[in-house]
C-alpha cells in the first residue's frame, strides 16, 4: 500500500476528462499526460489514465429514474388495406425523387404526385393504415403540407400517438383538431362547457369547428357565452368558423359583431352579412348601392349609370367598408366596389329594368366604368354563389379572348367557375381550350372535377396534340401534362397509345422536341395505367396486383 501503483499518479483526479481528451487530440509527443511515472512510456500512461477515468465517470453516475411505460397504442377500427394496396402504398412512399428537378422528367410516371390521390382513395374506402407504413407516412406528410390532411385522416389515431414519441413528426399533433386532444361528445353539454372554459385555444377552435358542423346553433351560442372576454385575435379565429353552417340564425350574433373595436372583426362580421341575401346587412348595403347605379333610358338605347360615392360615412365603415383605399385606387371608385359586392345580386333585377343578369351584363356602363362594376359583380357572385350570375359574368368560352364581361382576370374566371356544377364547368373549360388552347387554362383546368369529364379529357388531349404537330416548344405544357397524369380518366390510356410514336420534327420546331412529346404522352399512358391499377387494388376484392413497379391508379379517378 505504501508503494506507488502502476502508472504512478495518472489516476489522479487533476486528471480531468477534458485534459485527457485534449491530450490525445494533440498527442502525446506535442502534450504529455501530466504526472506520468518515471519510465512509462507517455502513450500508455494516457491511455491507462482514460481507462481510470472512464471508470470512475461509469461508476459515479446515479441511476435515473426509471421512464414510465408509454401507454398502448390505440387500437384502429378501420377495415385493413388489402394486401395489393398496401404494396402499392410501400411503392409510392418509397419514391422520394418528387419529379420536380426541372429537367426532362423522361417517361416514368412520378409516383410521389400519385400519393395524393391514392390517399384520397384510401380515406373515402374507409381502409386503415398498416402500423409499419405509419413512419413513411408521416415522413411523407412531414415534408409536403399538401398530404398532410389525407395523410393524417389515413394514419389514423395512431399517428398521433407516434408524434407525441418524435419531435420530427409534432406537426401532426399541431395539424390534428385541438392538438390531438380528445373532444367531448357535443351531447355531452356539461364536458362541452366545461372544454370550453378551461381548454386551450387549439382546443376551443376544434370543438366549436365540430358544434358548427353538427349543431350549428348550440356552436354560435357556446361562443356567444363568452365573446366579451376572448381576445381580439381570438375572436376573429372563432367567428371564422360561423362560415360553417351559417344561416339567417347567426344575424343577430354577426349585427352585434359589427360593433366589435377591432376592425378585422368588424370586416369579418360584414362579409359573413352579405353572404346572407336576406340579412339586414345585405338590405343596407343593397339601398346604398342602388342609389349609385341607375338605368339611363334617355339615349338611342338603355345605358347603366354610375355616381359614385361622395364619402364613407361612419354608417357604411360600421358595415364593413373600408374607408382607406390600397396605393394606386381612387377612393370613389373603392367605396363603390364595396357597395355593389355586398349588396344582393337579386337587387339589380327590380333596379335594371326587370333584366336577367345576363341581360344586365350585356349593358354598356357610361363614363368608364364597366370595368369596376363588373368586378365588383364578379365578386358578389363568388361570394353568393351565384350560378346565373357567374354563368353571365364568365360569357362565352369562345369569346375574344375568353374574356367574359366581367372576367378581368384568369383567376376571377377560376372563382366564377367554382359557382357552377362540376359538369357546366368542364363543358366551359373544354369550350375555352378548344377555341384558344391550353397556355391560359391551366388555372382553370384547376377547378374542375377529377377524374376530368370526357368532353373536357379530349378537349385537353386534343390541344397537346395540336401543340406537337405544330412544333411548338414542349416545356411550356409540362404544367398541363402534369395535371392530364391526375386528372385525366384512367380509360383514355387505350385511346392515347397512338401519340406514343416520335413525330417527324418540322424544321422550325423546338430542338429535340419530338423525342420530349413522344416521352411525356409515354409517360402519361403509364401514369394512367398505374392509376387504373390502383383503383383496382383498393377494391374491398381485390385482384392479385401486378408488380410494384408498375404502379398506380389515384383515388380521385375513385371518386
Amino acid at each position: 500500500m505504501n508503494g506507488a501503483p502502476t502508472g504512478g499518479d495518472t489516476t489522479a483526479p487533476e486528471n480531468s476528462w477534458e485534459e485527457l481528451v485534449t491530450t490525445a487530440l494533440l498527442g502525446t509527443d506535442r502534450r504529455a499526460p501530466a504526472q506520468v511515472a518515471p519510465g512509462r512510456a507517455a502513450p500508455v500512461a494516457l491511455l491507462d489514465a482514460a481507462a481510470v477515468a472512464t471508470v470512475r465517470r461509469r461508476a459515479g453516475l446515479r441511476p435515473a429514474r426509471a421512464a414510465r411505460r408509454p401507454e398502448r397504442a390505440p387500437a384502429d377500427p378501420r377495415p385493413p388495406l388489402p394486401a395489393a394496396a398496401a404494396r402499392r402504398l410501400a411503392t409510392l412512399l418509397a419514391d422520394r425523387s418528387g419529379g420536380g428537378s426541372g429537367g426532362r422528367r423522361g417517361s416514368s410516371p412520378d409516383l410521389m404526385e400519385l400519393l395524393p390521390q391514392w390517399l384520397a382513395a384510401a380515406n373515402a374506402h374507409g381502409y386503415a393504415a398498416p402500423p409499419q407504413a405509419l413512419p413513411a407516412l408521416l415522413d411523407a406528410a412531414r415534408g409536403r403540407t399538401d398530404l398532410r390532411p389525407a395523410a393524417l385522416a389515413f394514419a389514423g389515431p395512431r399517428a398521433l400517438w407516434l408524434a407525441r414519441l418524435n419531435p420530427d413528426w409534432r406537426f401532426a399533433l399541431r395539424a390534428a383538431p385541438g392538438g390531438g386532444a380528445t373532444l367531448p361528445d357535443p351531447e355531452d353539454a356539461e364536458a362541452v362547457r366545461r372544454l370550453w372554459r378551461e381548454g386551450l385555444f387549439a382546443e376551443r377552435a376544434a370543438l366549436l369547428g365540430t358544434l358548427r358542423a353538427r349543431t350549428p346553433e348550440w356552436g354560435r351560442e357556446l361562443l356567444a357565452s363568452t365573446w366579451a372576454t376572448e381576445r381580439a385575435e381570438d375572436r376573429l379565429m372563432f367567428l371564422d368558423s360561423l362560415r360553417t353552417g351559417l344561416s339567417e340564425a347567426d344575424e343577430p350574433f354577426l349585427e352585434q359583431a359589427l360593433g366589435d373595436r377591432s376592425r378585422n372583426v368588424r370586416a369579418t362580421a360584414a362579409e359573413l352579412l352579405s353572404a346572407l341575401p336576406g340579412s339586414a346587412l345585405a338590405a343596407r348595403m343593397a339601398v346604398r348601392a342602388t342609389a349609385c347605379v341607375a338605368l339611363d333610358r334617355t339615349g338611342d338605347a338603355p345605358a347603366i349609370v354610375v355616381e359614385a360615392p361622395l364619402e364613407c360615412d361612419p354608417g357604411m365603415e360600421r358595415d364593413g367598408v373600408v374607408a382607406t383605399p390600397p396605393a394606386g385606387r381612387g377612393e370613389r371608385s373603392w367605396w363603390l366596389g364595396q357597395l355593389v359586392e355586398a349588396a344582393p345580386l337579386g337587387t339589380w333585377r327590380g333596379r335594371l329594368g326587370g333584366r336577367t343578369a345576363e341581360e344586365i351584363v350585356a349593358l354598356p356602363v357610361a363614363d368608364g366604368w364597366q370595368g369596376e362594376l363588373h368586378a365588383a359583380w364578379c365578386r358578389a357572385a363568388v361570394r353568393q354563389r351565384d350560378a346565373a350570375w357567374s354563368r353571365a359574368l364568365l360569357g362565352s368560352p369562345s369569346a375574344p379572348e375568353a374574356g367574359g364581361p366581367g372576367s378581368v382576370s384568369l383567376a376571377e374566371r377560376a372563382k366564377l367557375l367554382a359557382a357552377l356544377d362540376p359538369a357546366e364547368r368542364a363543358a366551359w373549360v373544354a369550350g375555352f381550350i378548344a377555341t384558344h388552347g391550353l397556355s391560359e387554362a391551366f388555372q382553370l383546368l384547376g377547378v374542375c372535377a377529377v377524374p376530368w369529364a370526357p368532353a373536357l379529357g379530349q378537349a385537353v388531349v386534343d390541344a397537346l396534340n395540336i401543340a406537337r404537330d405544330a412544333g411548338s416548344y414542349p416545356w411550356s405544357f409540362s404544367g398541363v401534362m402534369g395535371l392530364a397524369e391526375r386528372c385525366l380518366d384512367p380509360g383514355d390510356a387505350v385511346r392515347l397509345e397512338a401519340l406514343l410514336a416520335i413525330p417527324d420534327e418540322r424544321e422550325d420546331a423546338a430542338p429535340g422536341a419530338g423525342g420530349y412529346w413522344a416521352e411525356a404522352f409515354q409517360r402519361l399512358v403509364t401514369t394512367l395505367r398505374l392509376r387504373a391499377a390502383m383503383t383496382r387494388e383498393l377494391a374491398p376484392s381485390a385482384p392479385p396486383a401486378e408488380a410494384p413497379e408498375t404502379a398506380a391508379q389515384p383515388p380521385e379517378a375513385a371518386g
